[in-house]
């Protein structure tokens, strides 16, 4: 039996095998044998092999999805980094460093997609990272993206007095998947190293290391080469909006490096559909349509900040600038002058266009839609903020009611 105080000062210290020693900083420890006084040996060096501390992204989106693991024991957390002090960020292959196994990688439901997404329920496992690098798994990113597309299409038409094509609205519909799919991959590709970083990003196919770069660019090129296929049988103003908003999409992920206002361009990249739509019925985009686009940037700057309001600190953390910090505490007012910015240009685009009345009703419906989300907003509450983001889906389809339904004018004489 052993018996005797410890009195050693114990210091840190890792090997290349990962083991962390022990080591007498005072006198050496003295174990004493009961029944023999007197009678002492030294302690050698007690080697302890560490888990690999998890990075901090880990770390929250273990928290997030409820997936604690039983972790070391408290021994062994003193034998390694200092709590006091974030884990230093490794390689984003995470299934190489924490408890998290690749199979957790390969089942999880990214944060911001709900849980019952078609994806994860349906499809084949072997299709869910390229469905979840192209955000399949979260809609509401195809509808923001159609939808000022369908506002084009509807503008135009009503101008003409006509109800919106239909073979149109299928074909946004499907260049709008597919592009965005192309977008999400081609930001995923350039935000790698950041989204490692963050928690709601990190299980991202791309950092997750279930797909690779190459693997993502092949994917990118596939997806715009069948828009392609489908922006060729549209008109020339068409096909040349389309080539030009590629400017555009290759320059967004950086935007967020060089300003803190990276939603104004992705509003201008997002809404680039409504002069696509424009043009697709009517040519060249008149004064109603550069109104309508206005309008819908202002849109986008809103709801992309309450988005941001989730990755505030995670942001803040990886040095990665956005209108919600930027806005910080007055977010809520700012998120409500941009909603207002583009009620009125919207209702200008429809005043120039010379709408009928039944425009009135459903747009106002979008401004009462608009000023919840603004009142609602709290930048400390990431989930709200998702729900009240998911939520312009609805808000952009009752404005594109909107202007389809004002076509219809009251008959002033016989």
């Amino acid at each position: 039996m052993i018996a005797g105080p410890t009195t050693g000062v114990f210091s840190r210290g890792r090997t290349a095998q990962g083991l962390v020693f022990r080591k007498q900083a005072t006198a050496p420890i003295q174990n004493t044998v009961v029944g023999r006084p007197g009678s002492t040996t030294p302690t050698p060096p007690i080697a302890t092999r560490v888990t690999p501390m998890p990075s901090i992204a880990q770390w929250a989106t273990r928290e997030r999805f409820g997936r604690e693991r039983r972790e070391p024991s408290m021994a062994t957390h003193c034998l390694g980094p200092s709590p006091a002090s974030p884990p230093k960020i490794g390689p984003p292959k995470i299934w190489n460093s924490g408890p998290l196994a690749l199979s957790d990688v390969m089942s999880t439901i990214l944060p911001d997609a709900a849980p019952t997404n078609w994806v994860d329920r349906h499809a084949p496992p072997a299709l869910r990272p390229w469905l979840k690098l192209g955000r399949f798994d979260r809609p509401v990113g195809i509808w923001l993206l159609m939808l000022p597309g369908w506002m084009g299409i509807a503008l135009a038409c009503a101008m003409q007095g006509r109800a919106p094509d239909p073979l149109l609205l299928v074909l946004f519909l499907i260049g709008a998947a597919l592009m965005r799919a192309a977008g999400c991959a081609y930001n995923d590709i350039v935000d790698r190293d950041i989204d490692a970083k963050v928690a709601r990003t990190a299980m991202r196919p791309i950092p997750a290391g279930q797909i690779s770069v190459k693997q993502a660019w092949a994917f990118v090129v596939g997806c715009c080469l069948v828009s392609l296929v489908i922006l060729l049988t549209m008109n020339p103003w068409t096909i040349g909006l389309g080539v030009g908003s590629l400017a555009l999409v290759a320059a967004y992920p950086f935007m967020k490096r060089i300003t803190w206002w990276p939603q104004a361009w992705l509003g201008l990249t997002f809404n680039w559909g409504a002069l696509m739509g424009f043009a697709a019925v009517a040519g060249a985009p008149s004064p109603p349509a550069l109104l309508l686009y206005a309008g819908l940037i202002f849109w986008t700057l809103g709801y992309d900040t309450i988005y941001a309001v989730q990755d505030i600190e995670d942001d803040a953390l990886a040095g990665v600038k956005s209108s919600a910090r930027r806005l910080g505490d007055k977010a809520r007012l700012g998120v409500l002058a941009f909603y207002t910015a583009a009620f009125g240009l919207v209702v200008a685009s429809a005043t120039v266009a010379d709408l009928g009345p039944l425009f009135l009703p459903p747009v106002a419906l979008f401004a009462v839609h608009l000023s919840r989300q603004a009142a609602r907003l709290e930048v400390t509450d990431g989930a709200g903020a998702l729900v009240l983001f998911k939520s312009n889906a609805v808000a952009g389809l009752i404005l594109a009611v909107a202007f389809a339904v004002g076509v219809w004018k009251p008959v002033t004489g016989f």
